[in-house]
Order: structure tokens, then sequence, then C-alpha cells
């Protein structure tokens, strides 16, 4: 008995891999987008820090600019640096 596939369909998913499910800052899933997006994946990437916490881009770069002394990483208020 011989098979013959007529047609074929992919479908696939993403994730991204992160140490969390959602945002510190904005609550929103990493596999959805931050408040300020329409659509999630590379026009709302996720970064992370030397201390190892994720966040949307444009979420962390808000908490930067909010903070005028020293720019800390909102979840354990180490200096933020990125990781690299």
């Amino acid at each position: 008995m011989k098979v013959k596939i007529k047609s074929w369909t992919g479908v696939a998913t993403w994730r991204w891999v992160a140490n969390d499910d959602s945002c510190g800052i904005c609550r929103m899933p990493f596999d959805g987008c931050c408040s300020d997006c329409r659509l999630p994946g590379d026009d709302c990437p996720l970064v992370w820090g030397q201390c190892s916490h994720c966040f949307h881009i444009h979420c962390i770069m808000k908490w930067l600019q909010s903070q005028q002394l020293h720019q800390q990483c909102p979840m354990c208020r180490q200096e933020w640096k990125f990781k690299e």
C-alpha cells in the first residue's frame, strides 16, 4: 500500500524563551506585546539585563527614562546594564 500526499500545509508557532511568562513592568505576556505596540514579534523584542531579568524593550526604556539618578532593574534594584 502506497500513500501519496496531494497537498501539505505547514503550521508554526513561536515563543520568546524568557525566564518568566510576563513582563515585570507592564504585566503583559511575553508572547504578546507591550501596551505601546499592536503586534508581537520583532517590533516589540525582549531584552535581558545582566541581572537576568527580562522585559519588553519599550517597557524598560520608559522605566529607565523615569529613573533620574540611578537606573536600576525594577525587579531586583541592581544597576541596570543590558546583557550582551
